[in-house]
């Protein structure tokens, strides 16, 4: 799981919990296209996507900065809706450049592309690296 943080229009912060697919050099993750993410992404598509541990001592946390970009390529959905059936076991039907769940939502995919990660080892010893991007 990760947590997405988005602007809104006024500025104020929005942070929201999802699952996100790594894909051809991007995370990928779905909203739906009246969701608070979506309108905050068509308005500003800077976003950050953390994951990590509860612990203290051990495992990684992960800060992924970037752009969203909606993915609409219906090849690309379709490898997208294999995987979140695999790894997540939710069933994606793909059409019209959308997600289609069993219950008749539509959902709209995005990819963030990194331009900055930043992780950080947690346990003896601590560390954190930088990575960034140029496009």
């Amino acid at each position: 799981m990760f947590w997405l943080s988005t602007v809104r229009r006024d500025g104020r912060p929005h942070v929201t919990p999802l699952p996100a697919i790594w894909l051809d050099g991007a995370l990928h993750f779905c909203a739906g296209a009246h969701e608070q993410k979506t309108k905050n992404l068509e308005c500003d598509p800077r976003c950050i996507l953390t994951t990590g541990t509860n612990r203290l001592r051990s495992g990684l946390d992960v800060v992924v900065e970037g752009a969203a970009a909606r993915v609409t390529d219906e090849a690309q959905l379709q490898r997208l809706a294999a995987m979140w059936k695999s790894k997540l076991d939710w069933p994606f039907e793909v059409a019209d450049g959308t997600f289609h769940d069993p219950g008749g939502r539509v959902g709209l995919v995005f990819g963030v592309t990194p331009t900055k990660v930043l992780s950080f080892g947690k346990g003896d010893p601590f560390s954190q690296t930088r990575y960034t991007f140029t496009t």
